[in-house]
């Protein structure tokens, strides 16, 4: 396992629900990761992000590490579940909703 993948992995596992995005939650950089935060938000979860224009080596691994071309890319208890469409179909049918409740991820404070 390369350094990249090993920190990949530990934001994963560390982490309940992790968002690979392009900018910050507060100022995404583009349209996909902004949808992927509006929903997480409407979600009303804790989440952690990673802005992967600050490290090219995440930009690239994330790719490989999931075996997805994109970014956004959401994990939910250390498994992938794709990126910002995939995120609204399942928003859409309850199903995003029903997962991170049965998942038990701890929602957002404030």
């Amino acid at each position: 396992m390369s350094d990249t993948d090993a920190r990949i992995s530990t934001l994963v596992n560390d982490n309940d629900v992790v968002l690979f995005m392009k900018g910050t939650p507060l100022f995404p950089q583009c349209g996909f990761s902004s949808r992927a935060v509006a929903i997480l938000d409407h979600c009303g979860i804790a989440y952690e992000s990673v802005d992967v224009l600050q490290d090219m080596e995440i930009r690239q691994g994330i790719k490989s590490f999931s075996d997805w071309p994109t970014i956004p890319q959401l994990y939910v208890k250390g498994e992938f579940l794709g990126g910002s469409d995939i995120m609204m179909e399942m928003f859409e049918a309850g199903e995003l909703q029903q997962l991170l409740d049965e998942k038990q991820v701890a929602k957002a404070e404030g």
